[in-house]
């Protein structure tokens, strides 16, 4: 049964794709095209890197006090790994795969691309402001399906080792929804 979620998400792409008007579909090949040669200059070019985390914070306006003892904020910990590319304006393209503990001490699994616009500091430490797409996949959304996010980024430290900070922004007024800090490092092995 499983099987068969990819081959259905497979055809609507493919009828997504022959309903579109010749314009969209032309926009279309060439954002493909676009990012295939993102993802090729990235793999080639870029650097190895592997990341780790440990920290979540829950926004205390948004859970209560019990639900925030429930949480898992201190050990969620994870590895991952990735390429990132210093494109020629001097900023940060990555690809990577990652999985955590997530907050309910249940693997979160996460695969995407990420953009930081970077800026020399002092000391060779650098800040960088960027964001991230990936596909998400978490036991209490959707069974466990992946689904398609896209988040903020923070990030100071020297180029082969920075610390990021990502944030899910509360998405609706109801309480016990999103607002959650994200901590992470990400390491440059070569």
């Amino acid at each position: 049964m499983s099987l068969l979620k990819p081959v259905k998400v497979a055809s609507c792409v493919c009828l997504f794709s022959a309903i579109l008007p010749a314009s969209a579909n032309d926009a279309w090949d060439h954002w493909r095209k676009s990012a295939g040669e993102r993802y090729d200059t990235i793999m080639e070019n870029g650097s190895l890197d592997l990341y780790v985390s440990g920290r979540i914070r829950h926004g205390r306006g948004t859970y209560s006090d019990e639900k925030i003892q429930s949480f898992n904020e201190r050990d969620a910990w994870g590895l991952g790994i990735g390429r990132t590319w210093r494109n020629p304006q001097q900023n940060d393209e990555s690809l990577y795969a990652f999985v955590i503990r997530d907050s309910h001490y249940k693997p979160q699994l996460m695969a995407g691309y990420a953009y930081l616009w970077t800026k020399p500091l002092a000391f060779g430490i650098e800040g960088g402001l960027g964001w991230t797409a990936q596909l998400m996949s978490r036991q209490d959304y959707f069974g466990g399906f992946p689904f398609p996010v896209v988040l903020p980024l923070a990030a100071i430290g020297p180029r082969g080792g920075k610390l990021f900070l990502s944030y899910v922004p509360r998405l609706s007024s109801s309480k016990g929804n999103g607002d959650v800090l994200f901590a992470f490092g990400r390491i440059t092995l070569d």
